[in-house]
């Protein structure tokens, strides 16, 4: 006998598509399914005391699909070695030389084969459950490269820690700033920044969360930056490619701060002032270029002016030296801006992003700085 839906000559019902038809949820609930795997890269240079000061609780994440790899730097006081014997379950990954933060992290990302990679500083204590609150963000945000947790001071544990504070911004002028920190005042952390998952313009280095597929896509850190400023023209770029950076105020670490290079070395100065520079070479738009550099060149001599008044000498000596260093490198930034905005054009979707000034994220005032020093303002929750 026939049914009654033959003899009426009806069609089956087909079952509603509904995760076809929202291509986000599908996502979230792939996401949700697969627990994506997260591979955490520890960089050292002769750390072993902090290695063994930090590495134990970082292996305590609650987090059940990650794996640890500690990069070394050539260092020559047995790091690899007690990792080695110490922590078996962990991979090493040693160099042949010092290759510094980008090179030496460039090299490590070739060894991990996590969906996420976590570079972390080896002076860095988490909160066991830093790590899920990152995945969480990642699984809310498909439109998101990089995040980092919410970095509170070791020292000084109710503060926020310079490197990075509850999120990096820049100004219109280059000069990165942080909520939290605004030159060297630090706030005191009282849940003003924890509101939302803000959108923020530079994800720290000292604990740089990323998809790895748009890392490796972006070539990840340039090495001519060597120290300092690295992860913020890396994050500069993820966002001219059409990704957004934000931070994870729930996932909480602590930095000590000063394991690469002390904050009084006179070195950290020059890395700051040049690759600051070399970063706008590369990626301030062309109109804008030119005026940016030359307001940077009085208000930097206002700067290196004021540490010859404090009797900071050799400090203040690295401030013309970076920009001797800048001008004479001036040629290759400009050429590697050109095949930088030549790559961005060749991609469809951001061929009207890719000469872009890209400082749209908000607040973005004109002087950080001016800010600060002139309008009194102290924290960040007040910029404009």
């Amino acid at each position: 006998m026939h049914s009654t839906a033959a003899r009426l000559n009806l069609k089956p019902i087909q079952p509603i598509k509904f995760v076809a038809l929202f291509p986000a949820l599908r996502a979230i609930i792939l996401f949700k399914i697969k627990v994506l795997k997260v591979s955490v890269i520890v960089l050292n240079w002769n750390g072993k005391k902090l290695l063994q000061r930090y590495l134990p609780a970082l292996l305590e994440t609650e987090y059940k699909n990650v794996d640890f790899i500690v990069a070394d730097n050539a260092s020559e006081d047995g790091s690899a070695e007690w990792v080695h014997q110490t922590f078996p379950m962990v991979k090493v990954v040693q160099l042949d030389q010092n290759y510094g933060y980008c090179g030496g992290n460039n090299r490590a990302a070739l060894h991990a084969d996590g969906d996420i990679l976590v570079f972390l500083n080896n002076d860095v204590r988490v909160h066991s459950e830093w790590l899920k609150h990152i995945t969480d963000g990642f699984a809310r945000y498909p439109d998101t490269a990089a995040m980092q947790p919410k970095m509170l001071s070791e020292l000084s544990p109710v503060r926020f820690d310079y490197a990075g504070a509850a999120g990096g911004m820049i100004d219109k002028l280059g000069y990165p700033w942080c909520y939290g920190r605004i030159a060297d005042t630090t706030e005191i952390d009282r849940g003003q920044y924890d509101d939302s998952d803000k959108e923020i313009f530079w994800a720290s280095g000292a604990a740089f969360c990323v998809r790895s597929e748009v890392f490796k896509k972006a070539n990840g850190f340039d090495e001519s930056f060597g120290f300092h400023m690295e992860e913020i023209d890396l994050c500069w770029r993820f966002q001219r490619m059409g990704w957004k950076i934000r931070v994870m105020p729930k996932a909480i670490v602590y930095h000590l701060g000063g394991g690469s290079l002390s904050y009084t070395d006179p070195r950290k100065t020059f890395y700051n002032f040049r690759n600051n520079l070399a970063m706008l070479a590369k990626n301030v738009k062309q109109s804008a270029l030119f005026p940016v550099l030359m307001v940077r060149v009085f208000l930097d001599f206002l700067a290196f002016i004021k540490l010859l008044i404090d009797n900071d000498r050799k400090t203040a000596w690295s401030v013309p030296r970076a920009y001797t260093a800048f001008y004479k490198e001036l040629p290759y930034w400009l050429k590697i801006r050109g095949e930088l905005l030549n790559k961005l054009q060749d991609t469809k979707t951001n061929k009207n992003k890719s000469d872009e000034n890209m400082l749209a994220v908000k607040p973005n005032p004109f002087s950080i700085f001016f800010n600060h020093y002139v309008l009194k303002q102290k924290t960040s929750d007040n910029q404009q």
